[in-house]
Protein backbone atom coordinates (compact mmCIF):
# COMPACT_ATOMS: atom_id res chain seq x y z
CA UNK A 1 0.00 0.00 0.00
CA UNK A 2 1.17 3.09 -1.03
CA UNK A 3 -0.84 5.54 0.97
CA UNK A 4 -0.11 7.03 4.59
CA UNK A 5 -1.29 4.30 6.94
CA UNK A 6 -0.50 6.98 10.31
CA UNK A 7 -3.00 5.56 12.58
CA UNK A 8 -4.27 2.98 10.74
CA UNK A 9 -4.78 -0.80 12.51
CA UNK A 10 -3.52 0.37 16.57
CA UNK A 11 -5.08 -1.25 18.93
CA UNK A 12 -7.41 0.65 21.60
CA UNK A 13 -4.58 0.21 24.20
CA UNK A 14 -2.97 -2.87 22.37
CA UNK A 15 -0.97 -5.00 24.86
CA UNK A 16 2.01 -7.71 24.75
CA UNK A 17 0.47 -11.22 24.87
CA UNK A 18 2.05 -15.07 24.33
CA UNK A 19 1.25 -15.96 21.36
CA UNK A 20 -0.16 -19.79 21.56
CA UNK A 21 -2.57 -20.28 18.55
CA UNK A 22 -3.54 -18.10 15.50
CA UNK A 23 -6.56 -17.45 13.74
CA UNK A 24 -6.84 -16.62 9.85
CA UNK A 25 -3.15 -16.14 10.18
CA UNK A 26 -2.91 -13.67 13.63
CA UNK A 27 -2.01 -13.75 17.32
CA UNK A 28 -5.50 -15.31 18.90
CA UNK A 29 -4.72 -12.50 21.71
CA UNK A 30 -6.12 -10.13 18.93
CA UNK A 31 -9.52 -8.87 17.69
CA UNK A 32 -10.19 -7.03 14.77
CA UNK A 33 -13.42 -5.38 13.57
CA UNK A 34 -13.41 -4.03 10.02
CA UNK A 35 -15.82 -1.35 9.50
CA UNK A 36 -16.24 -1.12 5.53
CA UNK A 37 -18.62 2.10 3.31
CA UNK A 38 -18.03 3.24 0.09
CA UNK A 39 -15.49 5.68 0.05
CA UNK A 40 -14.48 5.39 3.52
CA UNK A 41 -14.35 9.16 4.23
CA UNK A 42 -17.95 9.44 5.94
CA UNK A 43 -19.47 6.15 7.39
CA UNK A 44 -16.82 3.83 8.29
CA UNK A 45 -14.27 6.42 9.46
CA UNK A 46 -17.20 7.56 12.19
CA UNK A 47 -18.23 3.87 12.83
CA UNK A 48 -14.37 3.21 13.15
CA UNK A 49 -13.92 6.34 15.81
CA UNK A 50 -16.90 5.87 17.40
CA UNK A 51 -15.97 2.41 18.54
CA UNK A 52 -12.74 3.17 19.59
CA UNK A 53 -14.11 6.14 21.51
CA UNK A 54 -16.91 4.03 23.19
CA UNK A 55 -14.70 0.87 23.78
CA UNK A 56 -12.57 3.41 25.66
CA UNK A 57 -14.68 5.01 28.03
CA UNK A 58 -15.78 1.32 28.92
CA UNK A 59 -12.80 -0.17 29.52
CA UNK A 60 -10.81 2.88 30.03
CA UNK A 61 -7.20 2.51 28.49
CA UNK A 62 -6.86 -1.54 27.88
CA UNK A 63 -8.43 -2.52 24.84
CA UNK A 64 -7.84 -6.18 25.46
CA UNK A 65 -6.43 -6.97 22.20
CA UNK A 66 -9.23 -4.85 20.16
CA UNK A 67 -7.88 -3.45 17.12
CA UNK A 68 -10.50 -1.37 15.21
CA UNK A 69 -10.31 0.13 11.61
CA UNK A 70 -12.68 0.57 8.31
CA UNK A 71 -11.90 0.29 4.25
CA UNK A 72 -14.16 1.39 1.21
CA UNK A 73 -15.35 -0.66 -1.67
CA UNK A 74 -14.54 2.27 -3.31
CA UNK A 75 -12.35 3.94 -1.34
CA UNK A 76 -10.66 6.93 -1.50
CA UNK A 77 -6.97 5.73 -1.01
CA UNK A 78 -5.46 8.21 1.11
CA UNK A 79 -7.82 10.71 1.67
CA UNK A 80 -8.91 12.49 4.91
CA UNK A 81 -12.65 11.89 6.50
CA UNK A 82 -15.08 14.59 5.20
CA UNK A 83 -15.10 17.45 7.21
CA UNK A 84 -18.54 16.79 8.89
CA UNK A 85 -17.19 13.78 9.53
CA UNK A 86 -14.58 15.11 12.03
CA UNK A 87 -17.00 17.88 12.74
CA UNK A 88 -19.89 14.96 14.07
CA UNK A 89 -16.71 12.46 15.67
CA UNK A 90 -15.45 15.67 17.76
CA UNK A 91 -19.00 16.28 18.90
CA UNK A 92 -18.62 13.02 20.38
CA UNK A 93 -15.68 13.78 22.11
CA UNK A 94 -13.70 10.82 19.65
CA UNK A 95 -10.36 11.57 18.23
CA UNK A 96 -10.33 11.99 14.62
CA UNK A 97 -6.26 12.15 14.20
CA UNK A 98 -4.20 10.23 11.81
CA UNK A 99 -7.04 8.89 9.92
CA UNK A 100 -6.48 7.81 5.79
CA UNK A 101 -8.84 6.78 3.50
CA UNK A 102 -8.40 2.78 2.30
CA UNK A 103 -9.78 0.81 -0.51
CA UNK A 104 -11.03 -2.33 0.79
CA UNK A 105 -8.70 -5.16 0.07
CA UNK A 106 -8.43 -9.16 0.16
CA UNK A 107 -5.78 -8.91 3.10
CA UNK A 108 -8.32 -6.31 5.39
CA UNK A 109 -10.83 -9.24 5.13
CA UNK A 110 -8.62 -11.83 5.58
CA UNK A 111 -6.97 -10.34 9.01
CA UNK A 112 -10.55 -9.51 10.08
CA UNK A 113 -12.67 -11.52 12.99
CA UNK A 114 -15.62 -9.31 12.51
CA UNK A 115 -16.70 -7.30 9.64
CA UNK A 116 -19.78 -4.51 10.11
CA UNK A 117 -20.96 -3.00 6.86
CA UNK A 118 -22.76 0.25 6.55
CA UNK A 119 -25.71 -1.66 4.14
CA UNK A 120 -26.42 -4.69 2.87
CA UNK A 121 -24.52 -4.15 -0.62
CA UNK A 122 -21.52 -3.77 1.16
CA UNK A 123 -21.71 -7.13 2.95
CA UNK A 124 -22.85 -8.46 -0.04
CA UNK A 125 -19.34 -7.34 -1.70
CA UNK A 126 -17.36 -8.48 1.19
CA UNK A 127 -18.62 -11.88 1.37
CA UNK A 128 -17.80 -12.25 -2.31
CA UNK A 129 -14.23 -11.66 -1.59
CA UNK A 130 -14.12 -14.93 -0.06
CA UNK A 131 -11.75 -16.25 2.45
CA UNK A 132 -14.45 -17.42 4.37
CA UNK A 133 -16.22 -14.03 5.25
CA UNK A 134 -19.60 -14.86 5.39
CA UNK A 135 -19.90 -16.03 9.11
CA UNK A 136 -18.02 -12.76 10.47
CA UNK A 137 -19.68 -10.39 7.98
CA UNK A 138 -22.71 -7.92 9.18
CA UNK A 139 -24.50 -4.77 8.30
CA UNK A 140 -23.81 -3.05 11.17
CA UNK A 141 -27.96 -2.51 12.17
CA UNK A 142 -27.79 -6.69 11.68
CA UNK A 143 -25.43 -7.50 13.86
CA UNK A 144 -26.95 -4.78 16.59
CA UNK A 145 -30.33 -6.58 16.22
CA UNK A 146 -28.76 -9.97 16.45
CA UNK A 147 -26.61 -8.85 19.10
CA UNK A 148 -30.02 -7.83 21.69
CA UNK A 149 -30.75 -11.39 21.12
CA UNK A 150 -27.97 -12.58 22.64
CA UNK A 151 -28.20 -13.53 26.81
CA UNK A 152 -24.73 -11.34 28.36
CA UNK A 153 -24.84 -14.36 30.57
CA UNK A 154 -23.75 -16.90 28.01
CA UNK A 155 -20.93 -14.81 27.11
CA UNK A 156 -17.43 -15.29 28.59
CA UNK A 157 -16.52 -12.58 31.73
CA UNK A 158 -14.64 -9.72 30.72
CA UNK A 159 -11.95 -10.87 33.02
CA UNK A 160 -11.26 -13.84 30.64
CA UNK A 161 -10.53 -11.61 28.18
CA UNK A 162 -11.98 -8.87 25.80
CA UNK A 163 -10.76 -11.06 22.50
CA UNK A 164 -12.56 -14.70 23.86
CA UNK A 165 -15.75 -12.80 24.45
CA UNK A 166 -15.79 -10.75 21.23
CA UNK A 167 -15.60 -14.66 19.16
CA UNK A 168 -17.89 -16.13 21.34
CA UNK A 169 -20.07 -12.99 20.29
CA UNK A 170 -19.90 -13.06 16.41
CA UNK A 171 -20.36 -17.09 16.62
CA UNK A 172 -23.84 -16.66 18.89
CA UNK A 173 -24.72 -13.48 16.47
CA UNK A 174 -23.79 -15.79 13.21
CA UNK A 175 -25.50 -18.87 14.67
CA UNK A 176 -28.81 -16.56 15.14
CA UNK A 177 -28.75 -14.83 11.76
CA UNK A 178 -31.10 -17.28 9.93
CA UNK A 179 -33.88 -16.80 13.09
CA UNK A 180 -34.14 -12.71 13.65
CA UNK A 181 -34.79 -11.24 10.16
CA UNK A 182 -35.05 -7.51 9.40
CA UNK A 183 -38.97 -6.06 9.67
CA UNK A 184 -38.22 -4.57 6.11
CA UNK A 185 -35.40 -3.91 4.12
CA UNK A 186 -34.46 -0.17 5.03
CA UNK A 187 -34.34 -1.57 8.67
CA UNK A 188 -30.45 -2.63 7.69
CA UNK A 189 -28.98 0.32 6.09
CA UNK A 190 -26.94 3.31 7.07
CA UNK A 191 -27.12 5.41 4.15
CA UNK A 192 -24.68 7.80 2.50
CA UNK A 193 -24.62 11.27 4.20
CA UNK A 194 -21.70 12.10 1.64
CA UNK A 195 -22.42 15.72 0.06
CA UNK A 196 -24.60 16.41 2.23
CA UNK A 197 -25.31 19.40 4.91
CA UNK A 198 -24.07 18.69 8.79
CA UNK A 199 -27.37 18.68 10.13
CA UNK A 200 -28.07 15.16 7.80
CA UNK A 201 -24.45 13.91 9.19
CA UNK A 202 -24.96 14.62 12.85
CA UNK A 203 -28.23 12.52 12.17
CA UNK A 204 -26.37 9.36 10.49
CA UNK A 205 -23.88 9.94 13.62
CA UNK A 206 -26.43 9.70 15.55
CA UNK A 207 -27.88 6.06 13.98
CA UNK A 208 -24.34 4.63 14.49
CA UNK A 209 -24.42 5.57 17.62
CA UNK A 210 -27.56 3.81 18.31
CA UNK A 211 -26.43 0.95 16.25
CA UNK A 212 -22.50 0.99 18.40
CA UNK A 213 -24.08 1.29 22.03
CA UNK A 214 -25.11 -2.17 22.26
CA UNK A 215 -22.17 -4.07 20.35
CA UNK A 216 -19.67 -2.24 22.41
CA UNK A 217 -22.00 -2.93 25.79
CA UNK A 218 -21.98 -6.73 24.94
CA UNK A 219 -17.92 -6.75 23.71
CA UNK A 220 -17.31 -5.13 26.72
CA UNK A 221 -19.73 -6.17 29.60
CA UNK A 222 -19.93 -2.66 30.61
CA UNK A 223 -22.60 -0.46 29.75
CA UNK A 224 -22.20 3.18 29.05
CA UNK A 225 -22.03 5.95 31.69
CA UNK A 226 -25.91 7.78 31.77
Amino acid sequence: MTAPDAGRGIGIGERAAEVTTTFVGLPRDTFRILHVSTGNVCRSPITERLTRHFVAERLGVLGGGLIVESAGTWGHEGAPMEANAEAVLAEFGADTSGFFGRELLDEHVIKADLVLTATRDHRAQVISMGHSAGLRTFTLKEFTRLVRAIDPATLPPLEDGVVLRARALVRAAAALRGWLLAPNAEADEVYDPYGAPLTFFRSVGDEIHQALDPVVTALTGVAARA
